[in-house]
């Protein structure tokens, strides 16, 4: 699921806003939205998620522009040279206004638009800074494409260095500047049904899922005058769909968390808006070699622990979690390395940075990875997101 619930979000967004009311890179909307408003609705004419397919890469790394959204999602721990610690994310959201492609005579014709977050922690000072930019997949300034491999929006990117890897990632805005080399260390992974991630019980509601649960990263980060070399390890989540957000679903709680022993687990809650988990939760255990593991909801409990109240919106987010798996002997808690790192930008959610340890598979486990929660405060933001 992971963001086969967080950003369909948009689609609907694009179909009730008009491109040029939006906010242009560095400006930002006073509207908010909310879960059900953006992610629900009808889905036309678009390709659905509806069966298991192959899949190719690299074709797959780069655009399917007849489903109604998709993304490249990148989370990440990193270290200084020093011991400092930071998190990032890094994300480019594609969606389509239309199901086809319709004649237009000028440049700026197009019928796909993009978004972009770049979210960065400094767990040390316990600040965290988050950006946001939108445009048109028209004239260049923003775009998708396989071979070479390359995703951007404006002088945000993500693409190719070299064949097939490492990818690069730029970003800057303001006082955060983010330049990294990414490579897998593993081979990536097929979520829910060998690809096929289920949402509900709709038909086509689902999408088509992968990760590179393990990428080395290193580079640069600056935050204002200050430029620290950096290394550590991030995370890649694909998705594409045309899935809506059953109406009985108010929000969710998804984990990825990377174990020093090597192994690594996605794990994500659907939560009903009476407060129960849906069945079309799931989790999936990648060890450190081997085939991964996949587990539905009847496998896993969360408990928050505690929590935490934003003082710019109001909303209350879990800020620790209590994670149960009796068939991979696992209990593990789940803590926030900063409370504050909601993101309030043109849909509001909590995203960051987490550390987690306990038990795991009878052994002691620790590690580190990567939060989200959406839908809380009744999925309305002072702002958004």
């Amino acid at each position: 699921m992971r963001r086969a619930l967080l950003f369909g979000l948009i689609a609907a967004l694009l179909a009730l806003t008009a491109w040029w009311s939006w906010p242009r890179p560095g400006e930002r909307s006073g509207n908010g939205f909310s879960l059900q408003g953006l992610l629900g609705g009808e889905a036309g004419e678009y390709a659905r998620a509806e069966s298991a397919r192959p899949f190719e890469f690299p074709a797959d790394h780069g655009p399917h522009p007849d489903f109604r959204s998709e993304w490249w999602y990148v989370t990440g721990n990193l270290s200084g040279e020093a011991g400092e610690r930071y998190g990032f994310q890094f994300t480019l959201f594609r969606f389509a206004m239309t199901p086809r492609e319709r004649p237009s005579r000028s440049d700026w014709g197009t019928r796909q638009a993009y978004m972009a977050h770049l979210a960065l922690t400094d767990v040390a000072t316990g600040r965290s800074y988050a950006f946001e930019r939108f445009s048109r997949g028209a004239a260049g300034l923003a775009g998708a494409q396989a071979q070479p491999f390359a995703v951007w929006l404006d002088d945000w990117r993500l693409a190719e260095g070299e064949t097939p890897f490492p990818w690069l990632l730029q970003a800057a805005e303001q006082e955060v500047e983010l330049r990294l080399r990414l490579a897998p260390d593993k081979p990536p992974v097929l979520q829910g049904e060998q690809g096929l991630s289920r949402k509900g019980p709709e038909p086509g509601n689902a999408s088509y899922y992968y990760s590179y649960t393990r990428m080395s990263a290193d580079g640069e980060l600056r935050l204002g005058d200050r430029r620290v070399s950096v290394r550590g390890s991030a995370w890649l989540d694909r998705e594409w769909s045309t899935s809506a957000l059953s109406p009985d679903l108010a929000g969710w709680d998804w984990f990825a968390l990377q174990f020093d022993d090597g192994s690594e687990l996605m794990l994500y809650q659907l939560r009903r808006g009476d407060g129960g988990s849906s069945p079309f939760s799931a989790a999936t255990y990648v060890p450190a070699a081997g085939a991964p593991r996949h587990l539905d909801a009847r496998d896993f409990r969360l408990t928050a622990l505690d929590h935490w109240q934003s003082p710019k919106t109001g909303t209350r987010y879990p800020a620790g979690w209590r994670v149960e798996i009796p068939a991979l002997e696992a209990e593990l808690t789940v803590a926030a390395t900063v409370p504050d790192q909601e993101l309030n930008l043109s849909v509001r959610y909590w995203e960051g940075a987490v550390d987690v340890d306990g038990r795991l598979l009878g052994k002691p486990a620790r590690g580190v990875g990567y939060m989200e929660l959406t839908g809380y405060g009744g999925g309305q933001a002072v702002r958004a997101r």
